[in-house]
């Protein structure tokens, strides 16, 4: 059984610890590797080569930079494929799915390719008599990303890309749970002609986890994960003095008014729901619709998800695979069981759903359940599963209060056919980023995404001209060169007159 390593200094390296952890096929249920768990001795290897790249890589010239960016795209286009059935195997999602998953990351690497323009300060001539002031941006030195199971390629994406472009060193931790991706990209980079040391990967667990928040010599955090682990990761890195922006989870809402196209909402709240078996920071969990045409939504809905094709992602006609663990698929079905107890109606239960052939893996069915209270468990929870909720409510200004109400504020999305009421919605409801009729707004990558309230801690949004920002840090020169003739003496007193 292979053993998956680090990847220090351009090159696979084994832990230097004896702990591992087996990685699974959740379709099968099978262990397929091992992992070898890191440690802070890890972690340190990697933040010194880290550091000793950033001497020669933050000195490289914005077309070299721009080159290499631009060769590692090339060469993730023509290994979609690969890498796709990569992480289908490990994650468990359908392998076209992994594809648009490294399809998305491909936009913010192209959108990094552009970092001569991106990089470009501001000038001032001829700010006061003979002064010209000017700006630029640098980078910060070593950076560490700390990424999610459910996009093993494309939050590493939003992160390294930006990093590097902008002249960092990278350290990535990614999730234990799919870890092979990580090398994968790894060795693109590699074969793009990036220099040893600029990307490095350490895996493991929560013991690298605190090594790299701890680590004087890592100058920035970017996470991506549940809200309890953002918080910690915000508090923890904040405290030692590094930049940090950590995403945190979500619960996303898609509101159905009573005049939606009903057959354009269901097709894409089945598909926002149940794709990536609802294992998504996007996906719509909850579906708030209007009491008038409730009944109706639910009646698709239902048929919608008892078509859905749930099997092994790698099989043809696949629509959604299995959860990423046992554990996972247990605690998603306790939370199924607890909207039954607390009074909300199962249509369609997904628990104890088998696929022939694949009988041991990790499969949870789509589940509808009607007639949700924001004071039901299944509610209050992130089931992180394709398990969608449907609240009834009067009308738009309920929708907006119950969303406003919920402590997350990742994404959500309106299904109407009216602007009047598209534009009250996305002035007044109290979340980062949104969607009119459309199901998962997750932002182009010349924009940035990010949450609000427990979906985000710290100010800095991930990609985008928000990536560029956090990854440097600003200058600001004001400078003279006087004619010798015509020097006078300094003087003692702050001047606020710049005609002078």
């Amino acid at each position: 059984m292979s053993l998956i390593t680090h990847w220090i200094h351009g090159k696979p390296v084994e832990s230097s610890g004896e702990r591992t952890q087996p990685v699974f096929n959740p379709a099968t249920g099978a262990e397929i590797a091992r992992l070898g768990l890191g440690t802070p001795a890890d972690v340190d290897r990697a933040v010194a080569s880290a550091t000793e790249a950033f001497e020669t890589w933050s000195r490289y010239p914005l077309g070299k930079r721009a080159a290499v960016l631009f060769r590692f795209r090339e060469l993730l286009a023509a290994n979609t494929d690969e890498l796709a059935r990569l992480v289908s195997r490990e994650h468990g999602k359908v392998v076209s799915d992994a594809a648009g998953e490294v399809g998305r990351g491909l936009e913010v690497v192209e959108f990094a390719c552009g970092l001569p323009h991106l990089l470009k300060g501001e000038y001032s001539d001829q700010a006061a008599t003979g002064v010209d002031v000017f700006s630029f941006r640098e980078p910060l030195g070593v950076v560490a990303g700390i990424t999610p199971f459910n996009f093993p390629v494309m939050v590493p994406l939003w992160m390294s890309p930006m990093a590097i472009a902008t002249g960092n060193t990278f350290v990535l931790k990614p999730s234990e749970r799919d870890p092979s991706a990580s090398l994968f990209l790894a060795d693109l980079w590699q074969k793009a002609g990036l220099p040893d040391g600029v990307f490095n990967v350490v895996q493991g667990d929560k013991e690298v986890v605190d090594a790299i928040l701890h680590h004087d010599d890592v100058a920035a955090v970017s996470f991506v994960g549940s809200t309890p682990i953002a918080r910690y990761i915000h508090a923890t890195a904040s405290a030692q003095g590094k930049r940090v922006q950590a995403l945190g989870g979500a619960k996303n809402h898609g509101v159905v008014l009573a005049d939606a196209d009903l057959d354009d909402a269901v097709n894409h709240l089945t598909a926002a729901a149940f794709g990536a078996a609802g294992e998504r920071c996007m996906a719509i969990s909850v579906a708030v619709v209007e009491d008038s045409v409730a009944d109706a939504l639910v009646e698709k809905l239902a048929a919608k998800a008892r078509a859905v094709k749930v099997t092994a992602g790698d099989q043809p006609g696949a629509d959604m695979g299995p959860v990423i663990t046992a554990a996972a698929k247990e605690r998603i079905e306790g939370l199924i069981g607890s909207a039954e107890r607390d009074g909300a109606e199962l249509v369609v239960d997904g628990r104890g759903h088998t696929v022939p052939g694949y009988e041991n893996g990790f499969f949870v069915g789509p589940t509808v359940i009607d007639r949700v209270a924001p004071a039901h468990e299944v509610y209050r929870e992130e089931v992180f599963g394709p398990v969608i909720d449907v609240v009834r409510v009067s009308g738009l200004a309920e929708a907006i209060d119950v969303i406003n109400a919920n402590p997350y504020g990742n994404g959500t999305a309106v299904f109407t056919s009216s602007g009047e009421s598209a534009r009250t919605f996305q002035r007044e409801v109290k979340v980062g980023m949104i969607g009119v009729n459309v199901p998962i707004p997750v932002p182009v990558a010349w924009h940035s995404f990010g949450g609000w309230k427990d979906s985000l801690f710290g100010e800095s949004h991930v990609y985008g001209p928000e990536g560029i920002k956090f990854y440097t840090r600003g200058k600001v020169v004001t400078q003279r060169w006087p004619h010798r003739e015509q020097r006078t003496d300094a003087s003692f007193h702050f001047s606020g007159d710049s005609q002078k």
